[in-house]
């Protein structure tokens, strides 16, 4: 995986620039997300961050979208968030993974996050991946996986 640096938001809401090479040696609960403020982007976050003990323990969360670190200062002081937020602007790492896809709303087509989680491996390899996730019972589903 090419050593992309991002942009980002500290578990307390400081900004820093981020690769995953800092998270080697560690699980680390990847999870990419459309755009801030939204409902279902905002209950994902949300249930990640209600459940942050239960994870912690496995594994470091970081969120990422395309939102400016602005946004996401916005986003994380409205909603209490605890965890890492990356700014993915030019959609750097949503490329590495595959997550950078077309859409069609309202018949209009455009560029977006597909919502995915991936979890990686201490060693720096995907060990688990969930694509086009449904916001209901995800985290619930995170946990299952890391319990094993």
């Amino acid at each position: 995986m090419e050593n992309i640096k991002l942009s980002g938001l500290d578990k307390d809401g400081n900004e820093k620039e981020y690769s995953l090479e800092d998270f080697k040696g560690k699980r680390v609960v990847l999870y990419f997300y459309p755009k801030d403020n939204t409902s279902g982007c905002t209950q994902e976050a949300c249930n990640f961050r209600d459940n942050i003990n239960r994870l912690a323990s496995k594994a470091e969360v970081i969120g990422v979208s395309p939102d400016s670190i602005k946004s996401h200062q916005k986003f994380r002081e409205k909603q209490d968030l605890n965890f890492i937020l990356l700014s993915d602007t030019e959609h750097k790492l949503a490329e590495e993974f595959e997550v950078w896809k077309e859409k069609s709303m309202y018949g209009r087509k455009y560029m977006g996050i597909e919502r995915s989680t991936f979890v990686i491996s201490p060693d720096g390899n995907i060990e688990k991946e969930w694509r086009k996730v449904k916001v209901n019972g995800h985290v619930d589903e995170v946990l299952a996986y890391l319990a094993q």
